[in-house]
């Protein structure tokens, strides 16, 4: 039988894995830890941390985003969207671009430079990513990266009331 302090500290008790309240705390302090990461990244590019959840959001966008689409992910005002723009645009993080065949419809573009910084900003992240991924096999991470793929569905799924 192991011994105590021959367990790994970071691995969840056997009866834990399934309690829902053990998914909660894990998930909220992960989230505690990315924020903690985002509010400095903010702090240091003078921005809000809101400016760097659409930031995200851009980066991550499979298709041009609009600021209507934006507004919607991110449950804002469209006046508070326009302002989160507004700052990102003047510290030259993202510009907007009018479509060729419509004028009226605008897209938010990440400026490459903007993306270097963020890049440069977050490798530690990716790094640390990178350690714990090491310390699974291919089918455990396969199960993680399922689990929170289904989540981010699960969790899109819900609306935010509109502002």
């Amino acid at each position: 039988m192991p011994r105590p302090e021959d367990r790994d500290a970071t691995a969840a008790p056997e009866d834990t894995v399934g309690d829902l309240q053990s998914f909660a705390l894990a998930l909220r302090r992960t989230q505690g830890e990315l924020n903690r990461l985002v509010h400095g990244f903010a702090q240091a590019q003078g921005l809000h941390p809101t400016d760097v959840q659409a930031l995200a959001v851009v980066l991550d966008s499979p298709e041009p985003l609009t600021p209507g689409r934006l507004r919607e992910h991110l449950g804002l005002t469209s006046g508070a969207v326009t302002a989160c723009l507004d700052r990102l645009e003047k510290a030259g993080h993202i510009r907007r671009t009018r479509e060729s065949t419509d004028r009226r419809v605008v897209h938010i573009r990440y400026e490459d430079g903007a993306r270097a910084a963020a890049r440069r900003y977050f490798m530690p992240l990716a790094e640390a990513a990178d350690r714990a991924r090491e310390q699974f096999d291919p089918a455990e991470l396969s199960a993680a990266l399922r689990f929170l793929n289904t989540l981010n569905d699960e969790l899109g799924a819900l609306r935010v009331p509109r502002r």
